[in-house]
């Protein structure tokens, strides 16, 4: 399906082809080493001479490879290095990754922190600890929809009624029938989270997570804690939260210091 651009009300496009290029690199997801034009065309709804010309131009600027024998291309190193420029260069990482790694080694849990991009959230930093074996490996960089989870909702809860009206809508065609359940969840997670200042989500088989938005350096943030457990999720989301407030508000200590400029 080609790619769906949530626009944010007032946004004003400075340069198409500049948009067009960044919609080409988006459509790499993982397990997509290589797509040819047909495929890129497809992703993103762009027309197959667009896509012909911006792949060209990417290849030109170093941000694709191209895979002569395969007729298609692959994202090239520059990519990784803007990722590893981004992570190196975020104060919040800097301060929030080293209390995230205490708390996840001394309860043995998993500590998530997460940005919004478009429909889904993005982790910047993932550690994991939980004591049981995990169904999957959450990595920096790596996506999750946020609709279903806790770092999403958190997020949602902080949006602006016409921002969130948006979303809405985009959720109700990628979901379908599920969609009036799924609303209905949300709408208990934003309750939480004014409520509570978490809300706990159980997306994933014997997984629960509890999550808060984070609002740091301009930006906001969900930042989550999670573990694999066979017990009532509304009795582990109880014993997870006060350690994830505690650690909110360790992290919002820290970055209030380095904002007025005080040394750590």
């Amino acid at each position: 399906m080609p790619s769906t651009f949530i626009e944010k009300p007032g946004r004003s496009p400075v340069n198409r082809s500049l948009e067009r290029g960044i919609e080409i690199l988006r459509a790499f997801r993982p397990g997509s080493e290589v797509l040819g034009n047909g495929e890129l065309a497809e992703r993103t709804g762009l027309s197959r001479s667009t896509v012909t010309r911006l792949t060209q131009t990417l290849v030109a600027a170093g941000y694709l490879q191209s895979d002569r024998a395969a007729r298609a291309f692959r994202l090239a190193p520059a990519v990784l290095s803007l990722a590893h420029a981004m992570k190196s260069g975020s104060s919040l990482l800097k301060i929030a990754a080293p209390m995230m790694r205490a708390l996840a080694e001394s309860q043995r849990i998993n500590v998530g922190l997460a940005a919004p991009d478009r429909d889904e959230m993005v982790y910047l930093e993932s550690i994991r600890y939980s004591r049981r074996v995990a169904l999957r490996n959450v990595v920096s960089g790596q996506r999750v929809p946020m609709e279903l989870t806790s770092l999403g909702r958190a997020y949602l809860a902080t949006l602006p009624e016409s921002e969130r009206k948006t979303l809405f809508a985009f959720f109700k065609r990628k979901r379908g029938t599920q969609w009036p359940q799924i609303a209905l969840a949300i709408k208990a997670s934003i309750q939480q989270v004014a409520i509570r200042r978490y809300c706990a989500v159980s997306w994933q088989p014997e997984v629960v997570a509890v999550a808060t938005p984070l609002r740091a350096f301009g930006a906001t943030y969900a930042l989550n804690v999670s573990t694999s457990s066979g017990e009532a999720p509304q009795l582990v989301a109880e014993h997870l939260a006060p350690h994830l407030l505690s650690l909110l508000r360790e992290i919002q200590h820290a970055v209030e210091l380095e904002q007025s400029g005080d040394v750590l």
